[in-house]
């Protein structure tokens, strides 16, 4: 359980939502209803400024100096059973940023009868943005193609997505990047990568196993 944030003791919201995500995970594959992952992430635009050119022989000397250029915001969606994935980067993270990912998200499957969407609980999470973003028509449209479940507070680490944000800023953002397009051309060149190798992720945690090794946040009915 290292790194998972855990609520207090006796937290049945928790575990009914906990137990409702672990059991989506549990369904057999089925590609008239996929299971799909989502999940968002900051990205700092950095520019390095100073690096002092050496005389042959000596090493190159770099200053600790950098400009800000402001955030972009990731949108990371994946379906674990398959392998694959699907990341945009935006300016910001606004309700019609999320309305706009979640279509493509609804293009992406076009023989789905419905979509089963893991997302957590931000605010700008809802169908709502959907009659924000699109005339009515389209709204509904979108609205009926989705299940979304929730993850509950403090239990983020149960959105897969999560695990596919960490490859991918491991592998691939982690060092100083100063502009937009080039988090976009490095993100498009690995989920390209990624999605050839069709890279799945077996997900070993369930319910029975969440009821010993997180036990003390089930309600006892005996207290």
């Amino acid at each position: 359980m290292k790194g998972w944030v855990i609520p207090p003791q006796q937290n049945s919201e928790f575990v009914a939502k906990m137990e409702e995500v672990l059991d989506v995970y549990k369904r057999p594959y089925n590609e008239k209803i996929p299971v799909i992952c989502m999940d968002e992430s900051p990205k700092q635009l950095i520019e390095d400024v100073a690096m002092h050119r050496m005389k042959p022989g000596q090493e190159t000397r770099v200053d600790y100096e950098y400009i800000r250029h402001g955030m972009v915001n990731i949108f990371m969606a994946n379906e674990p059973l398959q392998g694959k994935r699907l990341v945009e980067v935006t300016k910001r993270k606004t309700k019609m940023d999320w309305g706009n990912f979640v279509k493509q998200i609804s293009e992406s499957y076009p023989n789905a009868d419905k979509i089963c969407l893991v997302i957590d609980n931000f605010k700008t999470h809802h169908a709502s943005a959907f009659y924000e973003c699109f005339e009515p028509e389209e709204a509904r449209r979108l609205r009926e193609r989705f299940d979304f479940v929730y993850t509950p507070k403090h239990g983020s680490w149960l959105n897969m997505a999560e695990i596919e944000l960490h490859v991918l800023n491991h592998q691939c953002l982690n060092r100083h990047i100063s502009e937009q397009i080039k988090v976009e051309n490095e993100v498009k060149a690995w989920m390209e990568e990624r999605n050839s190798k069709e890279s799945k992720i077996n997900r070993q945690f369930t319910n029975e196993k969440a009821r010993v090794k997180l036990k003390k946040l089930y309600p006892s009915l005996h207290d």
